[in-house]
């Protein structure tokens, strides 16, 4: 199997440096990772446990002559320097402006000059007095993408623009003066035209809200804007409505931070009642902060001050903002606009208030839609030819005339589809995927047999449903997961144990010890049977090794492992041959939300507190990925049917797909009202169903990158989705004690993905879902905490019973 081509910059593997000069054990932890600080602890070898599982090293790599660990490039807009004196002088904050003024002056935009001046209260022979005059040319440019520089003559309708930087690009400084200090915000109210470098260093950040505005006159600002846009067309006031909530943190914080308590919790009051009510949790989180000192340690303030919120608004309503704002000078406004929005400005129709309310909602506003472009492949991949053996009832043989029986419908039960190329399909070799053994390929036909026999389910045939309910799971049952063949269920609990149970008359048995082994007989047919001690038989086995609660489980598709995730920080691979632990993966250094195999086997993702997913493999102590992008935790993974990518939900109200092969961020998902517990792929790749706490579970095309559907119903959260083996139905459950059965065919029907559609981003999504649902079905007190189809179809569900 070739392995990935070399790039210029190293990838983490297994070996150590040897002229690093690091002791031999422990393992060196891996390379610095950038812009994650959470992530910056390397991943060591469990004490005590072997470094390399007995699971064979099937594949390659990843990491070997791939990309080097990789964090999501969206996750902060690049930042362009600060203009900066020359070295000969002190880089203030008056010699910035002054060097600014000068540049607005050499260019004869005058009237930008005159506001910037004003602004800062200087006087203009200050200005033309001033030594720094002959600072290095400081070229102003405009705009981040898709905002909209002002054109033309330097007229009124140009003058904020002029002289205020936009989201992604600012004034740049010459190279002789590149090696000058960033400069950070400046202390007089206009505070334009300097960037603050997007640093965790605390201090840096909060200096941005280092305003000296008048107290008074923010409830009078945010009142002037709040009814403007309240008087505003129809049209227009659904989108301009966005504004508010990005407003009001923005200028509570700046309050906050220049010790105005009185007034910032007036404004507060006053103001807080206006917001959506999917902001309820974060304006909590606001009112606890009252003073300069909470604001120092607090990750929430912290996230909206280094990640601009992102507005989708139409020219339109732009240009109806931007002239309202000219006109009344409200500089105050417009400069938090600059320095801590980004406006997505699209050409058409304004959006419609429905429109709008389906895509908003997460902690950064929604995604830009330039996140979404990068090309996915979404296909399948071609499946091994293996021929498929006759079975003992057709060897039986032949009907009652002599004659054999025909075979044609078995032989090509995996389906035509896989037997040609898919087009949206990655190359064959563009990971290294684990090559199929003997076993692999018996279990391969088994499941090409189940799928012979499968029904066949839409609208007129819905899916029997087999619950398993954990009485009495008084340890509290936090994870489960079920065999691919259905043949093993496995709960993590909250007293840090992991139980495994066979759900088949046939019971768990341990391999017999070495001594037993060396007088079987290797050659016979049975040996499989032989090694296993019938004396070890029991439907459970309980694997002791967390040291807390276990929140994510995840059986290999060749059910020899099993992996779990736990709050210790850790994720353990076990094996099912002798229920024992094989390695103890540490690299997160909080808990472990949520951890998943890949549908080949041999890697694994994981995602927890950190707000990072990594990406690991089962003979590496190291991880060969990490995707860091997210600004809060990351609740739950998912791997792509083909491999290729992974998606992850996070509490940030998000959902990102992630390209392993590179580590980027090809797809931010926004939607959501709460944080997102639940994935599901469709079987053909193309398709994404995501369920969280608000109840709602979206549906995403993945190659357009676009929602395509909103299913409503359930009234808590959507804590697991499945869609059946041929996609023709998608199953979710909840923490409402029900399991829904959705029409997944015709929700996915038709889908406008035209050009216009595309570019603007959105879709129109019917009012009502109640037509895509097939039918609603209720425990009794049991939350719905994990679905699986089998390979015939049947739907298993399970949860814990919850006594009221």
């Amino acid at each position: 199997m070739a392995a990935l081509p070399e790039e210029p910059a190293e990838a983490v593997t297994v070996k150590p440096d040897p002229d690093a000069g690091a002791p031999p054990a422990p393992p060196p932890p891996p390379p610095a990772l950038p812009q994650s600080p959470a992530a910056a602890a390397g991943a060591t070898a469990a004490a005590g446990v072997a470094a390399a599982p007995s699971a064979p090293s099937a594949a390659a790599p990843l990491a070997e002559g791939g990309e080097p660990l990789a964090a999501g490039a969206d996750a902060k807009p690049p930042v362009a320097p600060s203009p900066a004196p020359p070295a000969s002088q002190l880089p203030t904050d008056r010699q910035t402006l002054l060097a600014v003024l000068q540049f607005l002056r050499r260019s004869n935009l005058r009237e930008s000059e005159e506001i910037l001046r004003r602004e800062a209260r200087l006087l203009a022979d200050e200005v033309a007095a001033d030594p720094g005059s002959s600072a290095p040319g400081v070229q102003a440019s405009h705009g981040g993408e898709g905002q909209e520089p002002g054109g033309g003559a330097p007229g009124s309708g140009d003058v904020l623009l002029s002289s205020v930087t936009f989201g992604q690009s600012g004034a740049t400084i010459s190279p002789g003066a590149a090696a000058a200090p960033p400069a950070v915000a400046l202390g007089p109210p206009g505070k334009v035209g300097v960037f603050v470098e997007d640093q965790p260093d605390v201090s840096a950040v909060l200096s941005a809200y280092n305003q000296q505005g008048d107290p008074a006159l923010y409830e009078e600002y945010y009142s002037g804007l709040k009814h403007f846009i309240e008087c505003a067309l129809d049209c227009h006031r659904a989108e301009l409505s966005q504004l508010f909530y990005p407003l009001f943190v923005h200028m509570y914080l700046e309050l906050v931070y220049n010790g105005h308590e009185n007034e910032a919790k007036s404004f507060f009051e006053k103001f807080h009642g206006d917001q959506e009510c999917y902001y309820q949790d974060d304006l909590r989180v606001l009112s606890s902060l009252t003073k300069k000192e909470h604001m120092r340690g607090n990750e929430t303030m912290l996230d909206f001050r280094t990640s601009k919120f992102v507005l989708r608004i139409s020219r339109d309503s732009y240009q109806l903002l931007k002239r309202h704002l000219q006109e009344k000078q409200n500089n105050q406004i417009w400069n938090i606009v600059q320095e801590h929005l980004y406006i997505d400005i699209f050409d058409g129709m304004p959006r419609s208030k429905q429109q709008i309310d389906a895509m908003v909602g997460s902690l950064a506003g929604e995604a830009k839609r330039e996140a979404n472009k990068a090309k996915v492949f979404f296909g399948l991949l071609k499946e091994p030819e293996i021929e498929l053996p006759l079975d003992d009832e057709d060897e039986e043989g032949e009907n009652e005339e002599g004659k054999p029986k025909k075979k044609k419908p078995k032989k090509d039960s995996m389906g035509s589809k896989s037997k040609k190329q898919d087009p949206n399909a990655p190359p064959q070799t563009r990971i290294p995927l684990p090559e199929l053994k003997d076993s692999d390929k018996l279990d391969k036909i088994m499941n090409m047999k189940e799928a012979t026999k499968r029904v066949r389910l839409g609208p007129d045939c819905l899916p029997s449903i087999c619950f398993y309910t954990f009485l009495n799971a008084y340890q509290g049952l936090t994870a489960v997961d079920i065999t691919d063949d259905s043949s093993m269920i496995v709960g993590g609990f909250a007293d840090s144990t992991v139980r495994v149970w066979s759900v088949t008359p046939k019971k768990l048995r341990s391999v017999k010890s070495a001594a037993d082994l060396s007088l079987i007989d290797k050659e016979s047919d049975d040996v499989l049977e032989r090694i296993m001690d019938e004396r070890t038989a029991s439907e459970l086995k309980i694997l002791y090794g967390h040291s807390g609660p276990v929140y994510g489980t995840s059986f290999s598709p060749d059910r020899n492992y099993l992996l779990s995730s736990s709050e210790d920080g850790t994720i353990r691979l076990w094996s099912l041959l002798t229920f024992s632990c094989l390695v103890g993966y540490k690299g997160h250094n909080y808990p472990i939300w949520d951890t998943q195999f890949s549908p080949y086997g041999y890697y694994f993702i994981s995602g927890g507190h950190d707000r990072v997913a990594r990406l690991w493999a089962t003979d590496h102590y190291q991880p060969l990925r990490i995707f860091a992008g997210h600004l809060a935790d990351v609740t739950s993974t998912r791997f792509h049917p083909n491999s290729n990518y992974i998606a992850t939900g996070s509490a940030d109200r998000t959902v990102r797909l992630w390209d392993v092969l590179n580590g980027n961020c090809v797809r931010i998902f926004t939607g959501h009202k709460g944080p997102v517990h639940s994935l599901a792929f469709s079987p053909n790749g193309r398709f994404l169903a995501t369920g969280a706490t608000d109840g709602r579970v979206l549906l995403w095309d993945i190659g357009h990158g676009l929602m395509v559907g909103e299913l409503k119903g359930h009234t808590d959260t959507v804590y697991t989705l499945r869609f059946s083996r041929d996609g023709e139905i998608l199953a979710s459950g909840s923490m409402d004690n029900t399991v829904k059965l959705w029409d997944a065919v015709k929700a996915f029907e038709d889908l406008e993905t035209d050009d216009f559609t595309t570019a603007t981003g959105h879709i129109n999504l019917p009012e009502s879902s109640q037509d895509l649902l097939l039918g609603t079905y209720m425990s009794k007190s049991t939350p719905v905490t994990h679905l699986h189809f089998t390979r015939r179809n049947l739907l298993l569900a399970a949860g814990a019973y919850s006594p009221q």
